[in-house]
């Protein structure tokens, strides 16, 4: 069964608020190729007709172009985003890793033997900076925890924490 509606909106009736915007580049290309289309004047005689298919036939081969063209930017950009992942992670694993490094942040930081040296990897073999690293992260995590947990209890969404997310604090 259809939900009543209000007596100001009727079948057929265009929206008052214009549709929302496209956000992505593609998106406002491929909008931009569609309105292109969409543009249309004239009557419906027959020798406005003609010239309104050739209108129409340059339009969609315009729109097509620029789809194409917006294609293929796309794609090399993300081939460019690709080959710079695969530079990185011939780069890490050309780095060499000391054992006593990879054990000294399994032991400190609780951390397994392959986080211990994808770690280690990140920061250049450097367990000082890996340590650094991850110290920081973890603090910026606990406030993180900590403004989400003030926040609902200020909502008054006030709720049990659980007892390992305040430990170390």
């Amino acid at each position: 069964m259809a939900e009543p509606q209000p007596s100001s909106v009727h079948e057929g009736m265009d929206r008052e608020d214009p549709a929302p915007l496209p956000t992505s580049a593609e998106d406002r290309k491929a909008a931009a190729a569609m309105s292109s289309l969409e543009r249309r004047g004239g009557d419906d005689d027959d020798a406005a007709t003609k010239p309104n298919k050739e209108i129409d036939q340059e339009a969609l081969g315009k729109a097509i172009s620029r789809l194409e063209l917006a294609d293929k930017a796309g794609t090399v950009a993300a081939g460019e985003k690709k080959t710079k992942e695969k530079e990185e992670v011939e780069k890490r694993a050309k780095i060499k890793v000391d054992q006593a490094d990879v054990t000294l942040l399994v032991e400190e930081l609780d951390l397994t033997k392959g986080k211990a040296t994808e770690l280690l990897k990140a920061n250049d073999g450097d367990a000082v900076k890996a340590m650094r690293g991850f110290v920081m992260l973890r603090i910026h995590n606990l406030t993180l925890d900590r403004m989400l947990i003030t926040s609902k209890e200020v909502n008054g969404e006030s709720e049990e924490v659980p007892q390992a997310q305040t430990e170390g604090l």
